[in-house]
């Protein structure tokens, strides 16, 4: 087969990226099943823990997303990207160690959990606007279905290879893998080259900048002056865009459905249904096939339907995986919907976030990118540790299927109410950015508190 001249997988800068993503991706599938199974198998853990590890996981978001915004636009986002694919493989390699000197505690895997997401929070943030850097605005929805593409296979691979791993080495050890492959992410993305404009200094009110200029040296009132500023530059922008607004509230309600159901499905699979270690892997291969669907079929829907009701999609195919396995009882069709379910899932996020992205990355002028990315990332994870605690509760006072339901019944309203609004039911195209000159004078009329 022959590449079609201009194929993004032609662009060197691109095809590196790409390939960190597969590496990291193979990674991922890994923790993804051998982190929650060392807390649900071999440290027993109940709904409540299971959801306080995730909602754990989650914190950083809301207490750095909007500050490493900031820093982000005036910083170069490769070595973060970098080191934060490092830091994690240090955090994989610890589980091990504690289990090895007999002190892994569930209170280890919060810790390691708050890492994690701290990692995510801010290289995550970094590695979307890196994309950017490398791909052209209006290719955008081509790169992020081509970098669901890269995960696609280990996501097929990857979640029975993981199974199988933990089930001979157990969960713990499994780990080493995953630190394995995130270095060899960290050492291929040192190669990207990258095309970067950081935001410009900006100027203190000269009250607070004067004694600091006088002292040869930035005051710790200017700097925070400064850092105040910019922030609301980022909250406002956000606050100022319609699309953005509705997709924050969209994507909000979207991950606390998901994030409920995360927290119980490996107990569902394990107590519930019964299966082993391997066979949880074998079932999470339906994340594969679900992403591969999702990849093929994703950029040629949003060409044809448009990105927002591409989008509305993605929300009906996820509640309605959920929706099956709730319903289906225990038993060998249980285990079918439950497969059935991590396909549907995994399909429905790729329609959801290859539009996701790329609509609010196509809006938003690139000195702006960090703040919009991370006041965007903070908006709509503000319910996901709700979300996950809501989840536990339900899985362990309830039943771990009354999770799913509400799952389900949250992501199919959602998708009701979405196809109501104009704003999103006739997007048919991605939208220009707004130009620089606009926030300029968007950033001139904030005032330091």
């Amino acid at each position: 087969m022959r590449l079609p001249p201009g194929d993004l997988w032609r662009d060197p800068s691109y095809l590196r990226l790409w390939s960190s993503i597969l590496a990291s991706s193979f990674g991922n599938q890994v923790m993804m099943l051998a982190l929650p199974l060392t807390a649900a198998v071999l440290l027993q853990a109940t709904p409540t823990q299971m959801g306080l590890l995730t909602a754990v996981e989650l914190l950083p978001f809301l207490l750095f997303s909007l500050p490493s915004g900031v820093w982000l636009d005036r910083v170069r986002k490769l070595p973060v990207y970098v080191g934060g694919e490092l830091l994690v493989a240090a955090a994989a390699v610890s589980v091990p160690l504690a289990w090895w000197l007999g002190a892994l505690t569930i209170g280890w895997l919060y810790v390691v959990g708050f890492v994690l997401g701290s990692v995510h929070t801010v290289a995550g943030s970094a590695a979307q606007i890196v994309l950017t850097q490398v791909v052209a605005r209006e290719r955008l929805v081509e790169a992020h279905a081509k970098n669901v593409l890269a995960s696609s296979g280990a996501e097929v691979v990857g979640p029975g290879l993981a199974g199988l791993l933990v089930k001979l080495l157990g969960a713990p050890v499994t780990l080493l893998v995953n630190a394995a492959m995130l270095v060899g992410s960290a050492l291929i993305l040192r190669g990207v080259r990258v095309h970067e404009r950081r935001a410009e200094p900006t100027r203190a009110p000269a009250g607070v900048a004067a004694g600091s200029q006088a002292a040869g040296r930035p005051s710790r009132a200017r700097t925070a002056a400064l850092f105040r500023r910019d922030l609301a530059v980022g909250l406002r922008f956000v606050a100022g865009q319609r699309l953005l607004v509705a997709l924050a509230a969209l994507m909000g309600v979207w991950q606390m459905a998901h994030y409920a159901a995360v927290t119980v499905q490996i107990l569902f699979a394990t107590r519930t249904l019964g299966l082993s270690e391997h066979e949880v892997g074998l079932a999470y291969m339906g994340v594969g096939v679900g992403t591969i669907v999702g990849s093929v079929l994703g950029r040629r829907l949003s060409h044809r339907l448009g990105p927002g009701p591409c989008l509305v999609l993605g929300y009906l195919v996820t509640g309605s995986g959920w929706l099956l396995v709730a319903a289906t009882p225990a038993g060998p069709w249980g285990v079918a919907a439950f497969a059935t379910m991590m396909m549907c899932f995994a399909c429905g996020a790729v329609f959801i976030f290859i539009n996701f992205l790329a609509l609010r990355q196509a809006v938003t002028p690139e000195p702006l990118l960090g703040r919009m990315t991370s006041t965007m990332r903070w908006l709509t994870l503000l319910a996901a540790g709700p979300g996950a605690l809501f989840g536990g509760w339900l899985g362990e006072q309830v039943g771990l299927r009354s999770a799913l339901f509400f799952a389900a019944a949250s992501t199919l309203l959602l998708a009701a109410v979405a196809w109501r609004l104009p704003l999103v039911r006739e997007l048919r195209h991605l939208p220009k950015p707004e130009q620089p000159t606009d926030w300029l004078g968007l950033e001139a009329d904030v005032r330091p508190t």
